[in-house]
């Protein structure tokens, strides 16, 4: 699969702004819509004892004011091992989180 920063790349690319964050720290200050991810435990397939594989995952989430955002369902169509984890909504913003693998 691909790099971290081809992912960064490719949600740029989808959201159509540079507000994507990359395990942000807490004193900055996010411009929204955005994305906000961090890398989760892989997905590692072993065989006979040895690595034969591993996917990075990482929790996507993407935060809008507007709670019917068309982003909501092209983020989980536009990628292959995609599929959505939870809703929440946290000071008057809606928050998607996702699964992904990458």
């Amino acid at each position: 699969m691909g790099r971290r920063t081809d992912l960064h790349d490719e949600l740029k690319d989808l959201l159509g702004t540079k507000n994507c964050y990359y395990q942000p720290p807490p004193s900055l200050r996010l411009k929204y819509p955005c994305y906000v991810y961090h890398l989760d435990p892989s997905y590692v397939i072993r065989a006979d004892n040895e690595l034969y594989g591993r996917v990075h995952k990482y929790i996507l989430t993407y935060i809008t004011r507007n709670p019917d955002d068309p982003l909501i369902d092209d983020t989980e169509s536009h990628f292959k091992m995609c599929r959505f984890r939870r809703f929440y909504a946290a000071d008057d913003l809606n928050h998607y989180s996702y699964d992904i693998y990458y």
